[in-house]
């Protein structure tokens, strides 16, 4: 029984598509990862298996061997947790792995799944690549969501995850939205209304921020130079969307 689904790793800001292989054979009983897996991912058979079994479903008493391809590239990250799991499940249920669909999120000894760092950038990178739809953990939804023409898929558990794609129960997509707004009081703790004196250096902030300047600022220790600079982002426009992305 062959189950498989995708998922990614990050090399820096690059997106690397991982094609994730389960095979349940005939033989002692043994669980091997294979595919060039740091220490870090050999220890999600762990996670995993008592993922599976505490969401109460089963776990198979045969041979399982998983493969991450391609072998050459090193993996690392917790991220894979859940699409290993999930084709275990599929292996099992003898299911088609979804077309143009990734996986990514840590488990939990429970089943819950957890966040991983570095949605953004696989969300970004999965839709580049061709992917359609990407299955996060709940609290990185709004995160991935910020990227346009990618369906986010919000699992709280491997146990909803599982049986949304055997179709017993749907999960909702997550709604895609802007940045969140934020008053200027909430998020920033100096204003350049507040400096007293330093007219020219307050004017010099003015014109790099009107013009989108580059800006260097010298002078001695406590002549407020940090003081300035953390002033800088109230006078600065809101990003837009692609430009905070």
């Amino acid at each position: 029984m062959l189950g498989s689904v995708d998922s990614c790793v990050l090399a820096g800001l690059q997106v690397r598509p991982i094609h994730v292989e389960a095979d349940i054979g005939a033989g002692e009983v043994k669980f091997s990862v294979v595919g060039l897996a740091t220490t870090m991912v050999k220890e999600a058979r762990e996670r995993v298996k008592s993922a599976i079994r505490n969401s109460g479903l089963e776990f198979p008493g045969r041979s399982l061997t998983v493969n991450l391809a391609p072998a050459e590239l090193r993996k690392s990250g917790s991220g894979l947790d859940l699409p290993i799991a999930v084709a275990i499940a599929l292996a099992r249920a003898h299911r088609p792995a979804p077309e143009r669909t990734a996986f990514l999120g840590e488990l939990s000894l429970d089943g819950a799944v957890r966040h991983v760092d570095g949605v953004l950038v696989a969300a970004r990178g999965l839709r580049d690549l061709g992917y359609e739809r990407v299955f996060v953990p709940v609290e990185d939804a709004a995160e991935a969501a910020l990227v346009d023409g990618l369906e986010v898929i919000p699992c709280a558990s491997l146990l909803s995850t599982v049986q949304h794609l055997l179709g017993a129960e749907a999960i909702t997509p997550a709604t895609h939205g802007a940045l969140p707004a934020h008053a200027p009081g909430d998020v920033l703790d100096h204003d350049l209304r507040e400096v007293h004196g330093q007219e020219e250096a307050k004017r010099a902030l003015e014109v790099a921020a009107a013009g989108g300047h580059h800006l260097l600022m010298t002078g001695p220790p406590g002549a407020g130079k940090t003081m300035l600079a953390r002033c800088l982002p109230g006078i600065l426009p809101p990003l837009e969307l692609a430009e905070a992305l």
